[in-house]
């Protein structure tokens, strides 16, 4: 097998920007023999020297080499005995965690593992997935960035020098800001930006739950990134799951946006999942305000002309879908994590002051979630 940092097989190493849930779960289910991890440099970090996260799921050691953790996903309507790449196709769907299962050692040696266990539950299956930290980025052929976007910035000034300049970077972030900033510091490189209704969660460190099958959507946002497009979408296609070609992103961006804004905060400031929102009294005194502040903004930014109705129709029907579900922004307040609140309502409130919009439901929101 090849050593961790080389390229392995016909195909270019996929490295990792970010070991959280969206990012273990595109690491879980690509193949694992062309991905890897990249760690978060330290601040002082030298040219060869690195600080690799922790494995959440081994004792302490120092430094990890690899990332070893459960992805839980209901069961497809096949066999056990299918084939990997079948085990992994679009017909499986979500599975909300009941249990943790706790990952066993997994040997050291090897570029990329996952496999297959029983479960307890025939409804779904579990892999374990053992991935390593790399140690060099010189044969990264594809970069996917899944960092918090109040980081991203900060992890690819370090990072993207050791990377080769004809690499495309695809940045999973939430909201919007954070995606234009990485391609103007970076218009030369081929930078892309994805917009997923995937849902992912780890109810413990070491878990990882697939909570709800979506779309992924990927398009340009540097001149270079176009010619790329194709070959990354068909890569992350390799998963399984739904992946699109857009070609105009930043307007798909926006779309989640509004539904972020919608219900992430309302989630964090009540600790609740995203369907117990619509009966609160703090939603139904605000959601029509933030409603009509949103239309205007999206007119005034992207020329959309979508009624306050609609968009609280489209915000309470995914609220409604994913009712069990837990945003990502109670998630980060629940673990003591900064949100990324600046970047989604915070967004807006940039927007209206640039427009001269008044955006005071989206104010007040900003600002209670930053006093969290």
């Amino acid at each position: 097998m090849a050593a961790a940092g080389e390229r392995s097989g016909g195909g270019g190493l996929i490295a990792i920007l970010g070991a959280g849930s969206v990012g273990r779960l595109w690491a879980a289910l690509l193949p694992s023999e062309h991905c890897a991890f990249l760690p978060r440099l330290s601040i002082d970090a030298s040219e060869h020297e690195f600080e690799p996260r922790r494995s959440f799921s081994r004792q302490e050691v120092s430094p990890e080499t690899r990332c070893e953790y459960v992805l839980v996903r209901s069961a497809p309507p096949f066999g056990a005995n299918a084939p990997a790449s079948r085990q992994r196709s679009r017909a499986s769907r979500p599975w909300l965690a009941r249990e943790v299962l706790r990952t066993p050692p997994m040997a050291p040696q090897g570029f990329g593992e996952a496999f297959l266990t029983a479960s307890p539950d025939p409804g779904e299956t579990r892999t374990h997935v053992s991935l390593p930290w790399l140690q060099s980025a010189e044969n990264v052929a594809l970069l996917l960035v899944t960092t918090k976007a109040g980081d991203t910035l900060t992890a690819l000034n370090n990072w993207l020098p050791r990377v080769p300049e004809n690499t495309p970077v695809v940045l999973f972030q939430n909201g919007l800001g954070s995606q234009q900033t990485v391609a103007e510091h970076w218009p030369e490189r081929p930078i892309l930006a994805a917009s997923t209704t995937e849902g992912a969660n780890r109810p413990s460190p070491d878990v990882l739950v697939h909570a709800g099958a979506g779309d992924t959507w990927v398009g340009a946002l540097t001149t270079s990134a176009a010619d790329h497009m194709p070959s990354v979408v068909q890569q992350l296609a390799e998963t399984g799951l739904r992946v699109h070609a857009e070609e105009n992103i930043l307007q798909r961006l926006w779309q989640k946006l509004v539904i972020n804004a919608g219900i992430n905060p309302f989630t964090a400031l009540l600790n609740c999942p995203n369907g117990d929102i619509l009966s609160s009294t703090l939603y139904q005194q605000n959601i029509d305000g933030l409603c009509a502040e949103i239309s205007l903004l999206l007119h005034a930014e992207t020329s959309m002309a979508i009624a306050p109705g609609v968009l609280r129709e489209q915000i309470e029907t995914v609220a409604r879908n994913t009712a069990s579900n837990t945003s990502s922004m109670r998630a980060d307040v629940m673990a003591g994590r900064k949100t990324e609140i600046d970047f989604i309502n915070g967004y807006l409130v940039q927007c209206g002051e640039r427009h001269g919009i008044a955006t005071p439901v989206n104010q007040m929101l900003t600002n209670r979630v930053q006093g969290l």
